[in-house]
């Protein structure tokens, strides 16, 4: 009877559990445990986004795996968790950013962006008929100067963070993240941090250069920069995070986006 009880709660997003849950929103959590690993840290000199971007087959182009999305020339977002609903989200965000410069003739700040997207996935926690989006976001970039940093949660939720991981393997990268860093971080630095963090989410040694999308947005220009293959291959044999040639993963063996 108990779990008859359960599923009723479970099939309704606008219905409490007799506890105080939305069940329908774990779910979503759970969706975003799911996918593959995003790293975002904040440094003095700016904002760092890492992703796993490792394709499922051989035969899948690289450049077709999107987990690092610019939003505006001083904004960058990176998702993990249901492809689909991070791309409606992306393309929301690009809309107010845009709606912003339109309007008020400036760039939209990181905060409000932030609390922008939290309140449009908000909406879907308390509209019957609806789902929450399956998705987490991480939102870095330069506002007056400084680099912010948050995270959107499939509640509506946002946070702000100092380093944070989204996806599969999330508490194994906090904890590297929480031992690593510190507030005097340089840019190089930071990258170094999350390519490293990045290399905790999963079992292989080392990340191949296609399988690893990296951007940083610099407090000195304010601009949005995607690193090529070529310079994320540069970085990773700098750091010692280079996967060896005979190391493959065999397809299926990592979480993937859904």
């Amino acid at each position: 009877m108990q779990g008859q009880q359960q599923q009723a709660y479970d099939r309704g997003i606008t219905i409490f559990s007799p506890d105080g849950r939305l069940y329908q929103v774990e779910y979503a959590r759970e969706a975003v445990k799911r996918g593959t690993a995003s790293v975002g840290v904040r440094t003095a000199e700016g904002v760092v986004l890492a992703a796993d971007k490792r394709s499922r087959s051989e035969l899948m182009e690289p450049a077709s795996v999107e987990k690092l999305h610019k939003i505006d020339d001083h904004v960058g977002i990176a998702s993990a968790g249901h492809v689909a609903d991070a791309r409606q989200l992306i393309d929301f965000a690009r809309r107010q950013a845009q709606v912003n410069r339109l309007r008020y003739g400036e760039e939209m700040g990181i905060e409000t962006l932030t609390k922008t997207v939290t309140d449009h996935i908000q909406q879907y926690t308390q509209v019957g008929g609806a789902r929450p989006f399956g998705v987490a976001l991480i939102v870095g970039g330069i506002e007056n100067g400084e680099p912010r940093l948050f995270e959107t949660d499939p509640s509506g939720t946002p946070y702000e963070w100092k380093a944070l991981s989204i996806g599969a393997n999330r508490a194994d990268v906090r904890e590297h993240l929480e031992a690593e860093y510190h507030e005097e971080l340089t840019l190089e630095e930071g990258i170094e941090l999350a390519l490293s963090a990045l290399s905790e989410s999963g079992e292989e040694t080392g990340l191949e250069p296609d399988g690893v999308g990296l951007a940083t947005i610099e407090v000195g220009d304010e601009q949005y920069v995607d690193h090529d293959a070529a310079s994320i291959e540069g970085y990773l044999d700098e750091f010692s995070l280079l996967a060896a040639p005979e190391a493959e993963s065999e397809d299926g063996d990592e979480p993937v986006d859904e």
